[in-house]
């Protein structure tokens, strides 16, 4: 595990940044578009671009303030994601050439999926290219695999008191957040067995699709975000910058809800935790590979059964 950076002691400026990237994170984030939705029943289609503009004057300001000059990066990349989504989820899934190459799949779970994953892919791609443009290494954004047997900083509300390797911690978070969910999706969808041996043939693409969800996201919401944020404002707020906006991107996620954002955002810092310590992108990606298969699983289910 590579140590945290010496912090300086917590000046007027330093905490002049960590409010700021606060503030700024959480208007940039979906906190705002889950307010409008659940209050008003709609998004405003300005929002976005609300949003964008804030981050730019922000970005602008990094020239001459430097609390905002620490974070400028990480400003730089939270506005390539809202634009990017913008521009690919809300402008080109909607082409009438998309929608007539995605009718030639038949089947509504692999029709839906496919796009989603194709853009997914595609907004983590251009994220890589952007923190190269920010002369960020591969290791700086951990896209290595790591050292696997990093040993874990103790966590004692999770019962870690004393440093372990990732090897082991890593192999028990797998299996457990894996149980628990499927516990929860068993609980919540009732599947019968006939529905469970229907879904077989679709597991390919299960599979396929849960590995390229969990590494479009996991380089889009963390590794690249850690990147810029990790230097300037320490561990702690980057986990936890991060965790919060996971969290509340998956609001209309499965699990739904106030229940969806705090098991996401759970993951999402231990799967943060997994890249700063071990420097690289395995366990997180691995971790969060194994609870999309058992949620595009259920997808499934729920395509293809009557009523599901």
């Amino acid at each position: 595990m590579t140590p945290e950076p010496p912090q300086p002691p917590l000046s007027l400026e330093r905490r002049h940044t960590i409010i700021t990237v606060w503030t700024l994170t959480l208007l940039a984030s979906f906190l705002p578009d889950i307010l409008f939705t659940e209050l008003t029943g709609s998004v405003p289609t300005w929002l976005v671009w609300a949003k964008a503009v804030v981050l730019v004057i922000a970005i602008g300001l990094s020239f001459t303030w430097q609390p905002a000059k620490l974070i400028r990066n990480y400003l730089i990349l939270l506005l390539t994601i809202i634009v990017l989504e913008r521009l690919l989820y809300g402008t080109i899934s909607g082409t009438p050439t998309w929608q007539r190459w995605l009718n030639q799949i038949t089947d509504s779970f692999t029709r839906s999926l496919m796009s989603t994953q194709i853009l997914r892919v595609g907004i983590a791609l251009c994220m890589i290219a952007v923190l190269f443009a920010l002369r960020y290494k591969r290791r700086d954004f951990f896209l290595v695999r790591g050292q696997l047997d990093a040993p874990v900083e103790p966590v004692r509300w999770l019962g870690v008191d004393k440093p372990i390797a990732w090897t082991r911690f890593g192999a028990i978070l797998s299996l457990a957040i894996s149980l628990g969910l499927l516990v929860f999706l068993f609980i919540a969808g009732n599947p019968s067995i006939s529905s469970l041996l229907l879904v077989l043939p679709y597991l390919p693409w299960v599979i396929l699709f849960a590995a390229s969800n969990a590494f479009g996201e996991e380089m889009t919401y963390r590794a690249s975000l850690l990147a810029p944020l990790y230097p300037a404002v320490g561990k702690q707020h980057s986990l936890l910058l991060t965790a919060s906006l996971f969290g509340v991107w998956h609001f209309y996620g499965v699990p739904y809800g106030v229940i969806g954002v705090l098991m996401a955002g759970l993951l999402g810092w231990l799967l943060g935790k997994s890249m700063l310590e071990t420097r690289g992108f395995f366990w997180a990606w691995f971790i969060h590979f194994l609870q999309d298969i058992f949620i595009f699983g259920f997808l499934a289910i729920g395509s293809i059964v009557p009523g599901g």
